[in-house]
């Protein structure tokens, strides 16, 4: 079946293409194994190089590929600008650190030298999603390169282009032939690539369902993984936090990527005596976005990558307002025919609802009071996820031990949560495993491998 790329903003059919044969991928990941024998000997300083050109190229093409992001799943041209711009940034990170990162670690014991070495596996299989089509691989592609590692990416089905585009881009860098190559197969062909003796580990960022499936089938094959599924992010507005900073920075963190994100804040946890000038202030700044053509630069967002995506968002906030919650802002999948989605706001959100305990992929605003600090955490706490959360008060050491309370692979303390190069990536629960970015994130594909000299 052909592989459509379709513009979320209009129903407009881009483009097709034809999927890989199993013959094709299999020549492909042939290659990139031969590519791994050579590329895994290349010096730091000439990986570098190349890394480094990459970032030239990302940073020369931003526009360009900027467009294809939002031709393909409709995020706001000046946000996928951004975006391909924060590619060009931990590409020059990894150049710069990859060696420090890589290098010897010398152990005190009782040979005549002991140390830790750091070696690539090989090919690294990464099966990434369609709401960063760029910076979602090149988390992924920028410290397994460094390392010595190859990559195949199996991108979402409906962003075809940008997975074409970012291969396109290795090439130019002047990156040796198949080191970094795409697949263009659909999702029940992954388990034959996890399968190949050839491939060595997978990674994944996508939902808590696929998550498990890959995890079940490498862990048949004994193979290493690394996943992020998503979360359930919560936002902590203490009584003594700046109130107007705070909802200024709800909206912003609710709307990333027209809340499509991972880390866009969901559940925002109040406390009593400031939840009314909370919310007021929220609602006032969340309807005061403007939406439109995602290429216009006045569009603060577009519609969400798909039309079913925004009825099944349109169906959660249904059964949680039949179940009690309250509209505060009213909006949602107005039309049917579309694959836009107004931002809302939910108050008196209880357990039981979807609103609750799942996420919520989309401009939806969960609120949920509390009573004091201590209620506070304990609702953070009550989700099966914990990918990311942040908490606001103006007492920063008060900050940072609610930040230790909640259960999540980062806190940010007055501030919005963000994946930034130097800071590890990653959750705990139903979140995933394992790290991307950081010293941490480039460790996760290598060999850590213990040599004794007597």
């Amino acid at each position: 079946m052909a592989i459509e790329t379709r513009n979320p903003a209009t129903n407009e059919l881009i483009k097709t293409f034809e999927p890989d044969t199993t013959e094709e991928v299999q020549r492909k990941i042939e290659a990139a194994d031969k590519a791994f024998q050579s590329w895994r000997k290349v010096s730091f300083d000439k990986r570098a190089k190349h890394m480094n050109k990459q970032a030239e190229v990302l940073e020369k093409g931003a526009e360009k590929y900027g467009r294809i992001i939002s031709l393909e799943m409709g995020k706001p041209l000046k946000d996928a600008i951004a975006e391909i711009k924060k590619c060009a940034l931990v590409c020059r990170y990894y150049a710069d650190s990859a060696a420090e990162f890589m290098k010897d670690e010398e152990i005190n014991s009782a040979a005549s030298r002991s140390l830790i070495s750091y070696e690539p596996l090989g090919i690294i299989l990464a099966v990434m999603p369609w709401n960063f089509p760029f910076w979602q691989a090149y988390r992924f592609l920028a410290p397994a390169l460094m390392a010595g590692n190859v990559g195949v990416l199996k991108h979402a089905s409906n962003v075809p282009q940008c997975a074409l585009a970012i291969e396109e881009i290795v090439r130019e860098a002047g990156f040796p032939d198949d080191v970094f190559q795409t697949l263009l197969i659909g999702s029940k062909e992954v388990n034959a690539v996890i399968e190949h003796p050839l491939v060595r580990a997978v990674t994944l960022t996508g939902s808590e369902g696929a998550g498990s499936k890959i995890a079940e089938k490498a862990g048949q094959q004994i193979k290493k993984t690394v996943l992020e599924l998503g979360g359930s992010d919560p936002f902590i507005v203490l009584e003594d936090a700046d109130i107007e900073e705070a909802a200024e920075f709800a909206v912003r963190a609710r709307m990333i990527n027209t809340g499509q994100s991972c880390i866009a804040a969901k559940r925002f946890i109040v406390v009593e005596s400031v939840a009314d000038t909370f919310l007021q202030k929220m609602k006032d700044k969340m309807a005061s976005l403007r939406t439109g053509n995602p290429l216009e630069e006045e569009c603060d967002y577009g519609p969400l990558a798909r039309k079913d995506l925004a009825e099944e968002l349109q169906k959660q906030v249904d059964q949680s307002i039949k179940k009690g919650a309250t509209v505060v802002l009213d909006g949602g999948h107005v039309n049917k025919d579309s694959a836009y989605f107004k931002p809302m706001i939910l108050r008196d959100v209880k357990p039981g609802m979807p609103a609750y305990d799942e996420e919520m992929f989309g401009p939806v605003a969960a609120i949920m009071v509390a009573k004091d600090e201590d209620e506070a955490i304990k609702i953070a706490n009550d989700n099966r996820y914990g990918l990311a959360g942040a908490v606001w008060t103006r007492d920063k050491e008060r900050g940072l031990r609610v930040a230790r309370q909640v259960e999540t692979g980062a806190m940010f303390v007055n501030a919005m949560v963000a994946s930034s190069p130097e800071v590890p990536f990653g959750g705990i629960k139903k979140s995933g495993y394992g790290r991307e970015l950081s010293y941490l994130g480039i460790r996760e594909f290598v060999n850590q491998k213990s040599i004794w000299i007597g």
